[in-house]
C-alpha cells in the first residue's frame, strides 16, 4: 500500500495539494497539504507532501495475512485523532506551538473539545486522542503559563494583522465577570456586581478587547470588585505600550464613560466612541436633542460637550421598543399611586413622607428620549453614520463573551490560587481566539465545526498475535476539506 501526491485544480483555478491512498482505484485522503496559487507555492507544497509522507510510515494492514481468524482481534474502541491534529494545525498557524510547552497547547485543544477542569482534561486527552500528561507536568506548567500572556497576546496581534487587516484603528473593549465555585474570598477573588447573577460568590473582572471582527487580541485580570470604568486605562495603556502604538481608537458602552478616563485618553493621543446615558443628560442638553433632532427614522445630530461631541440618532425601531418599555413603568407606577406599600418601588413614582404620586416630569422627559441614542466620541473628521455603524460593532465582543462562557465553559473556575488563575484564563483566552477564527472564517459556529470533526474517528483493532494495533480511520467528508482549505487561508 503506498501513498502519493495527488495535485488537482479547484473552482478557483488553484491547485490541491494531498497525499493519497487509493483503495479500490479510488483515492482516500490521508492529509490535505493546502492549496497553491502560484508555481512556487505549488512547489513548496509537493515537498511538504513529500515530507509528511517520509515521516508518516505506512500503517499496517488490516489484516495481517490473507486468512486470519477474527477470534485473533479484538476491538479497543475509538479516538477523536483527526479532531486533535485539526485543532494542532490551528495552534501551529497561530504558532503556539512556538511557546515549547506541549501540554498548554493540548489543555487549549481539550478546551475547545470539550471543557472540563485540568485533571479532567487529562484523562479526555488519553481517552480521546492517546496523549498522555502527568499530573505533576500539569501543576509545574501552570506555574509558567502566567509568564507566556505577552507572547501569546503578540502572536494574536499578529494574526489579526495577517488574516483580517488589523490595524490599530478601532478596538473594541467590554468588561464581563466569571464567578468560583466557592464563597471564600480573597485580594482577588472578591464578590462584586456580577453579570452572571451570582452576586453572593466571589469573582474576577476579565477586561477584553477584540477586532471589529470579534478576534480577541488582549485582555486583563482584575479583581471581583473592580468597577468597570477602572478597568478601562489600564488594559488600553497596557495593549498600547506593549505593541508600541501611537494612535488608537477605542469602542467601548456608557460604562466605561467618565470625565477622567476621557481626560487621560486625550492625553495618550487616543480617540474613542463611548455610549452615552441620556438619561443622565442635563435638561439643557435635553431641550437642545429635542429640538435639533427630527424624528425620522435614521436622522443624526451632532452637539459638542466636555465629554466630546454627542452624536444623536433616532431609530424608530428603537422608538417602539422604549415607548413599550415606557408604558410597562407607567402601569407599575399607577398601580402603586393606588396600592402605596404593596409593590416595589416603580421607576415613575414621586414619594413624600405623607403622598405617593407619579412623577410627571420624569415621564415628560422620557418621552422626548423615546428612539433616542447617543454616543460620545472626540473623532472630529469620522461622519455620524460611520461613528454609529462603529459602535454598533460592540455586538461581536459580547459574542466572544458568550462563546467563551458557553462553548469553553470559563466559569464557574475552581482554581484557588492567583496563579492558576491567570493560568486558566491564558488557556481560555487562547482557545477563544481559535474558535473565534474558525467561526469568522466558516461563517459557522465552532460547535458545528466540532461535530463533523467528531464524525471522522479512529477505530483500535489489537491483534492478538502479533501484538500490534491496527488503525482504521472513517473517511473525511468533504465538508472538512473544504473547512480546512477555509481556515488555512
Amino acid at each position: 500500500m503506498s501513498y502519493s501526491i495527488r495535485v488537482d485544480r479547484t473552482d478557483t483555478e488553484a491547485y490541491r495539494v494531498q497525499v493519497v491512498r487509493y483503495a479500490n482505484r479510488k483515492p482516500v485522503v490521508l492529509k490535505h497539504i493546502g492549496t497553491a496559487h502560484t508555481e512556487a507555492e505549488l512547489a513548496k507544497l509537493k515537498k511538504s507532501a513529500a515530507d509528511w509522507i517520509t515521516t508518516h510510515p505506512h500503517q499496517p494492514q488490516l489484516f495481517p495475512s490473507d486468512v486470519i481468524n477474527m477470534r485473533d482481534c479484538e476491538y479497543r474502541g475509538f479516538r477523536y485523532t483527526f479532531a486533535h491534529e485539526f485543532l494542532h494545525r490551528m495552534c501551529k498557524r497561530f504558532d503556539f506551538t512556538s511557546l515549547h510547552d506541549h501540554i498548554l497547547t493540548d489543555l487549549v485543544i481539550v478546551r475547545i473539545f470539550e471543557p472540563a477542569s485540568k485533571l479532567r482534561s487529562l484523562t479526555l486527552l488519553s481517552q480521546y486522542f492517546n496523549i498522555t500528561h502527568s499530573e505533576s507536568a500539569l501543576y509545574r506548567s501552570l506555574r509558567r503559563f502566567p509568564g507566556l500572556k505577552e507572547s501569546v497576546e503578540e502572536k494574536l496581534v499578529a494574526i489579526a494583522k495577517k488574516e483580517f487587516g488589523f490595524d490599530f484603528s478601532f478596538v473594541l473593549y467590554d468588561v464581563t465577570t466569571l464567578y468560583f465555585e466557592t464563597f471564600k474570598s480573597d485580594k482577588l477573588r472578591k464578590p462584586g456586581f456580577s453579570k452572571d447573577n451570582k452576586a453572593q460568590q466571589p469573582q474576577i473582572a476579565i477586561g477584553l478587547m477584540v477586532t471589529s471582527e470579534g478576534f480577541p487580541v488582549s485582555y486583563e485580570v482584575f479583581a471581583g470588585n473592580t468597577f468597570e470604568g477602572a478597568t478601562f486605562l489600564p488594559s488600553i495603556l497596557a495593549f498600547k505600550s506593549l505593541h508600541n502604538i501611537g494612535t488608537l481608537t477605542i469602542v467601548a458602552d456608557a460604562a466605561m464613560l467618565s470625565f477622567d478616563n476621557i481626560q487621560k485618553l486625550v492625553a495618550h493621543n487616543l480617540t474613542y466612541i463611548v455610549g452615552a446615558r441620556l438619561r443622565n443628560i442635563s435638561s439643557e442638553l435635553l431641550e437642545t436633542i429635542d429640538a435639533t433632532l427630527p424624528r425620522e427614522d435614521g436622522a443624526t445630530a451632532r452637539i459638542s460637550t466636555p465629554h466630546g461631541d454627542l452624536v444623536y440618532a433616532y431609530s424608530h425601531k428603537r422608538y417602539i421598543k422604549d415607548l413599550s418599555d415606557m408604558n410597562k413603568h407607567i402601569r407599575k407606577a399607577e398601580g402603586q399611586v393606588q396600592h402605596p406599600g404593596k409593590m416595589k418601588r416603580a421607576k415613575f413614582v414621586s414619594a413624600t413622607a405623607h403622598t405617593v404620586s407619579l412623577n410627571d416630569a420624569l415621564i415628560a422627559r422620557t418621552k422626548k428620549l423615546l428612539g433616542v441614542k447617543g454616543y460620545y466620541t472626540n473623532l472630529i473628521a469620522v461622519s455620524n453614520a460611520n461613528i454609529i455603524a462603529h459602535y454598533h460593532s460592540l455586538w461581536n465582543i459580547e459574542q466572544a463573551f458568550r462563546i467563551a462562557k458557553s462553548d469553553l465553559a470559563s466559569r464557574p473556575i475552581f482554581h484557588r490560587k492567583e496563579v492558576s488563575i491567570r493560568a486558566h484564563m491564558l488557556i481560555c483566552v487562547m482557545a477563544l481566539s481559535i474558535s473565534k477564527y474558525i467561526e469568522i472564517k466558516t461563517r459557522q459556529s465552532i460547535r458545528s465545526v466540532l461535530d463533523i470533526c467528531k464524525s471522522v474517528t479512529d477505530a483500535v483493532i489489537h491483534h492478538r498475535r502479533d501484538g500490534q494495533n491496527i488503525i482504521m480511520r472513517t473517511p473525511i467528508p468533504d465538508t472538512m476539506t473544504t473547512i480546512e482549505e477555509i481556515v488555512s487561508h
